[in-house]
């Protein structure tokens, strides 16, 4: 049952949901040579081979910006916005 067909399509609806949230609070940076980058990088999907014993579906939301990770945890300089943390917190209600 957990690699259902029907299973793997839920949780690509709800990894869906979750990226729609996070490309609606990812910060811009009008003065960065590609405005919106980070934005527009968004990605989701699902598998039948998830898990931690590889048997179940899963979905799955990343950004494929180089520079994310810092844009999510921070750095030194830059306070961390947590996009994916909140965004998973606001749309994995739904």
């Amino acid at each position: 049952m957990l690699r259902m067909p029907g299973m793997q399509a839920e949780m690509l609806r709800r990894a869906e949901v979750i990226k729609g949230v996070a490309e609606s609070i990812s910060p811009v940076d009008e003065n960065s040579p590609d405005p919106g980058h980070y934005q527009r990088s968004w990605e989701a999907g699902s598998t039948s081979r998830g898990g931690r014993r590889r048997d179940r579906a899963v979905g799955y939301v990343r950004n494929t910006a180089y520079y994310a990770r810092w844009v999510e945890y921070g750095t030194e300089r830059v306070p961390a916005h947590h996009v994916l943390l909140r965004a998973a917190q606001i749309g994995g209600r739904n």
